[in-house]
C-alpha cells in the first residue's frame, strides 16, 4: 500500500509521518530537502534558481516513486510529500508568481507528464490543511535559516494551490485534516482522532 502525507511547509507532515510509522509499522519515505544543492541559493534568489531546484526535486521524487512502485505490494510505504504536490502546488505557485518563465514551466510540465506514464497514484493522501499564521509559527519554531525570510504571499500562494489541487484537481482518495487546533505530537487524543479517521478510510468506511 502507498500512503502520502501532504501539506504546506510547517504543516507538520514529517512529524505525523514519523508518528504513523511508529503506530502502524509503516515504512517511511522522507523528502530530502537538505540534499537539494539549489535550496539555499533558491531562497536567496528564487527566479535565478527556481528551474534547477524544481527539476532536482522532480527527479528525486520520480526516483522515489519508482522505488515505491517496486516495494508497495510487499509493505505499506508512507511518503512525506509526493511528486504531485511538487508539480501542482510548488512549481505552479512559482509559475503563477512570475518566478518561472512560461517556456521553462511548459518544459517542466512536459517532463512531468512523461513521468506520469509509469506513475502510481497513492492509495490514500492525507492532506494536513493549515492557515498561514499556523505555518509561520511552525516554520519559525523549527528554525531553518533559509526559510526564515519567506514572504507571506509565497506561503499564501502555496496554500491556495494546495486547496485547488486537493479539492479541484486530485482524483484519488484523500483525507483532509485541519490541523490548526490539533497538537497530535503532544496530545494523545488528537493523534487518536487522526488515526481513527485513517482507519475508517483504510478499512473502506469512506465518508
Amino acid at each position: 500500500m502507498y500512503i502520502v502525507t501532504a501539506g504546506n511547509m510547517g504543516s507538520g507532515k514529517t512529524t505525523l509521518t514519523q508518528m504513523l510509522c511508529k503506530h502502524y509499522g509503516w515504512t517511511p519515505r522522507y523528502e530530502q530537502v537538505a540534499a537539494n544543492p539549489y535550496i539555499e541559493d533558491y531562497y536567496k534568489d528564487i527566479p535565478r534558481w527556481v528551474l534547477g531546484m524544481e527539476v532536482f526535486f522532480l527527479k528525486e521524487r520520480f526516483r522515489d516513486l519508482l522505488a515505491i512502485n517496486a516495494a508497495s505490494d510487499k509493505e505499506t510505504i508512507i511518503q512525506d510529500r509526493s511528486i504531485f504536490e511538487g508539480v501542482y502546488v510548488f512549481a505552479r505557485n512559482n509559475y503563477e508568481m512570475g518566478n518561472m518563465q512560461p517556456r521553462d514551466f511548459e518544459t517542466y510540465m512536459e517532463l512531468f507528464e512523461s513521468m506520469m506514464m509509469v506513475a502510481r497514484q497513492p492509495d490514500l493522501m492525507i492532506y494536513l490543511r493549515a492557515s498561514v499564521p499556523h505555518l509561520v509559527a511552525n516554520i519559525q519554531k523549527r528554525g531553518r535559516e533559509y526559510e526564515q525570510g519567506l514572504a507571506i504571499e509565497y506561503l499564501r500562494g502555496l496554500n491556495e494551490n494546495y486547496d485547488d489541487f486537493i479539492f479541484n484537481q486530485y482524483k484519488g482518495e484523500c483525507l483532509v485534516i485541519d490541523v490548526d487546533e490539533l497538537d497530535y505530537e503532544h496530545r494523545p487524543e488528537d493523534f487518536k482522532y487522526i488515526v481513527d479517521r485513517i482507519d475508517a478510510r483504510l478499512f473502506g468506511l469512506f465518508k
